[in-house]
């Protein structure tokens, strides 16, 4: 079996991971992400016993009950390069054993359900809407890292997607992944959108905002409005859901991304007072994890 040397799977003293400051023992199967490290007392507000609450820079982890159900809720700070860190160090917690630096005979999947707020680029996406990421298409080149990355991708979509975009050789390569089709279906049920979510490097110049540096291309946006592939088109911009769903797939995990829909970028709407609704949500995804 492999062996993770001291170098590459950092132990703190304590028996915790390095990052997230949890042991094996806190984690549950089940698993809520959510950005804000504010928003987890949120999610957590509605359980009914919290065994743990631990927080270390942007990552607060509280391990609780709802109704019968053991679930993590655990923030990670915004970006691909933190979903890295959260996912591999989840897997870690999961499937090495910790004493031994060995990975498990018996390897376990986690149910991962990330939560967060999106920009919605379709008519059907408007402000206030739930949005979960069927497909989503990574600007961020991090699952080019890893081996196995297109045995995994839809290659065929990406093709499509870089050849209408006119894709700037200079950018990461765009890869196109799908989330977890049970895990999506259940968190989607009947009521909720479900589309291809890009998810951005970046939250000005990657998603197409410009303040004072001008755009390398100005029509970035209403290209991706305008595409389609065999029936899907791209419904909103987020920072997380390529990542988390790639290395989840890679790793043997079930993951899915549900958005609120916080501004839509078609119509040029935001509201940034959104909190009442994404309780709403958060208390749809507890009931459905």
């Amino acid at each position: 079996m492999k062996h993770f040397e001291p170098s590459e799977l950092i132990i703190n003293t304590d028996g915790s991971v390095f990052h997230l400051h949890i042991t094996p023992e806190q984690l549950a199967q089940k698993v809520i992400l959510v950005g804000d490290p504010g928003r987890v007392d949120l999610v957590a507000s509605h359980f009914t016993n919290i065994e743990c609450n631990i927080q270390n820079r942007e990552f607060h982890t509280i391990t609780g009950i709802y109704k019968g159900k053991r679930i993590t809720v655990l923030s990670t700070g915004i970006g691909c390069d933190n979903i890295d860190i959260v996912i591999n160090e989840l897997d870690a917690l999961t499937n090495i054993d910790f004493n031994t630096r060995i990975e498990k005979k018996q390897l376990h999947s986690l149910e991962i359900v990330r939560i967060g707020t999106c920009g919605g680029l379709q008519l059907n996406t408007p402000v206030g809407s739930f949005v979960v990421s069927a497909k989503s298409i990574g600007f961020d080149g991090l699952l080019n890292f890893y081996a196995g990355r297109n045995e995994i991708c839809d290659l065929a979509f990406e093709k499509a997607f870089t050849e209408h975009m006119n894709w700037n050789p200079q950018h990461c390569a765009p890869y196109v992944i799908d989330a977890d089709h049970e895990l999506t279906d259940r968190i989607a049920h009947t009521d909720m959108v479900r589309g291809v979510t890009v998810a951005c490097g970046g939250f000005y110049g990657p998603q197409g905002r410009e303040l004072r540096i001008p755009l390398a291309d100005p029509t970035q946006n209403q290209k991706l409005e305008n595409f389609e592939y065999e029936g899907w088109k791209i419904t909103n911009f987020e920072m997380e859901s390529s990542a988390l769903a790639g290395l989840c797939r890679l790793l043997g995990h079930h993951a899915t991304t549900c958005c609120l829909v916080a501004a839509n970028r078609l119509i040029k709407e935001a509201n940034p007072n959104y909190k009442i609704t994404i309780d709403n949500l958060i208390k749809t995804v507890l009931d459905r994890i």
